[in-house]
């Protein structure tokens, strides 16, 4: 009898071993997370001399919280800060408000960290989708994200003269009293603009820039341009809203090149030069340009055609060889990727409505939670290229899905931890051939398809021309 009772005692002690030896949801998370950087990451962000934690441990304990699928932010704490205690051994900060505070703290020195690092990891892990050609494309957008309706986000975020502006007090004065009764269209919730740079061979984001629902596009680019450094041969892809002079010289003066879309509120000027005419040449020299004795941008105006009629382009690029029209083409129909990145941030990823209460922490909660999609992106995509699958195909949906459910499940045992990188393998959109029309039955009737129309296009003047020579010998 008492060698069975041995015998079976060291058959429970070895089988309660195997199943402490076996690999679970958490170990992946672990491994994945080893792999975007180490516990020595981010030493060079000055940190007060009163913190205890490491950049690194915040950072995980940031990207932890947006993953999580939990209805309440405070919910999804709780969740990030046990998978946290589980990966690292310790939790940055013991608390949401520590989560929050310290977060508003360090976020803006952070990002420029967290950006160069990922670009790092991002080339290395592409392969042949790292560039388009010669071109690391680059498309820029903007979009909004709504925040909930309170006083201190109004403030911050929303129009502050809506109901006060021309239109507003004109109405007054019209004589038909039915429209001038009619009340004005409620305000839009309190909204965050975000202008995103991505990029087109990976698709996934590359840097942003976040404000309030007044801000412009055009000068969260020329920040952007202004703060960073971007790689050699960048191509910035625009639509019709990133034009004008002071936007398109910075990105010369910085070496970079552009391709964008023009429409009818460009002027152009042809015949301004002395060198040999191209048909395709053109001048942007605006007037008040030319009164600071600034040189005109020498362009190319490519016409090309789009699935709804003629689009223009202009370039920075003159040669053909280095640029032609059909690449040029290829490019600008990349571009429209970055919507589908605003869909899975807004959609797929639910930060169309933001859950933050106050305008410090709507920030950071945008911020961190581009970081972490950008995050899934990288782990999806990096581990489909190993088995040639190009970054177009990777599902972003199935992706979250497979970060969610490891980190529901964190404690459930696997065979390998290689089941969290096969997962994320065929986290991919479906093959099949669609045989109908996407678009749904009942959809607006509009009227007309919007389309930027032709730039205006004007042959240089004489005075024009000879302010030019002199701009030239004088230099």
């Amino acid at each position: 009898m008492a060698r069975r009772k041995k015998g079976s005692r060291t058959g429970r002690k070895q089988s309660s071993l195997a199943k402490k030896s076996q690999p679970t949801h958490a170990d992946c998370l672990r491994k994945a997370l080893a792999w975007f950087a180490s516990e020595n990451s981010f030493t060079d962000l000055k940190l007060h001399g009163n913190v205890s934690w490491k950049a690194m441990h915040l950072v995980v304990l940031a990207v932890l919280w947006v993953w999580s699928d939990h209805r309440t932010l405070t919910g999804a704490f709780e969740q990030a800060g046990n998978l946290s205690q589980e990966i690292l051994g310790s939790m940055a900060v013991s608390s949401y408000q520590g989560l929050t505070g310290a977060l508003r703290s360090y976020t803006a020195s952070l990002l420029p960290l967290l950006w160069s690092h990922l670009h790092g990891l991002m080339e290395r892990s592409a392969g042949e989708h790292w560039r388009i050609g010669k071109w690391l494309g680059l498309a820029v957008d903007g979009s909004r994200a709504t925040t909930p309706r309170t006083a201190s986000n109004e403030r911050a975020f929303s129009i502050p003269n809506y109901g006060k502006g021309g239109k507003a007090k004109r109405r007054l004065k019209w004589k038909n009293k039915k429209r001038r009764s009619k009340k004005l269209s409620e305000p839009v919730k309190p909204q965050m603009w975000l202008t995103l740079i991505w990029h087109m061979g990976l698709k996934m984001p590359w840097c942003w820039r976040t404000g309030p629902s007044t801000s412009s596009e055009r000068h969260h680019l020329l920040d952007l341009l202004q703060t960073l450094v971007f790689p050699a041969c960048t191509l910035f892809c625009c639509d019709a809203g990133f034009v004008g002079y002071e936007l398109w010289k910075t990105m010369l003066d910085h070496g970079h090149s552009f391709l964008i879309r023009v429409g009818g509120n460009v002027y152009l000027l042809r015949d301004l030069g002395t060198a040999r005419k191209h048909n395709d040449l053109v001048y942007l020299w605006p007037n008040a340009a030319a009164r600071k004795k600034e040189p005109p941008l020498v362009l190319r105006l490519l016409e090309l055609q789009g699935p709804r009629g003629k689009i223009y382009l202009v370039t920075n690029v003159i040669s053909e060889r280095e640029l032609s029209p059909k690449q040029s083409l290829e490019l600008y129909r990349l571009r429209w990727g970055v919507e589908l990145q605003f869909r899975a941030l807004k959609q797929t990823f639910g930060r169309g409505t933001l859950r933050s209460r106050t305008p410090d922490n709507a920030k950071i909660e945008l911020d961190w939670s581009l970081v972490g999609l950008w995050l899934i992106q990288l782990f999806a995509v990096k581990e489909q290229i190993k088995i040639d699958s190009p970054p177009a195909q990777s599902s972003v949906g199935l992706a979250l899905n497979v970060i969610q459910d490891a980190m529901r499940n964190w404690s459930g045992a696997i065979k390998t931890t290689r089941e969290l990188d096969h997962c994320l393998s065929h986290a991919t959109k479906d093959t099949y051939l669609r045989r109908s029309s996407k678009r749904a039955r009942y959809r607006p009737n509009y009227k007309d398809q919007p389309s930027a129309t032709k730039p205006i296009i004007i042959r240089a003047k004489r005075e024009q021309r000879q302010a030019y020579k002199a701009l030239l010998a004088a230099a």
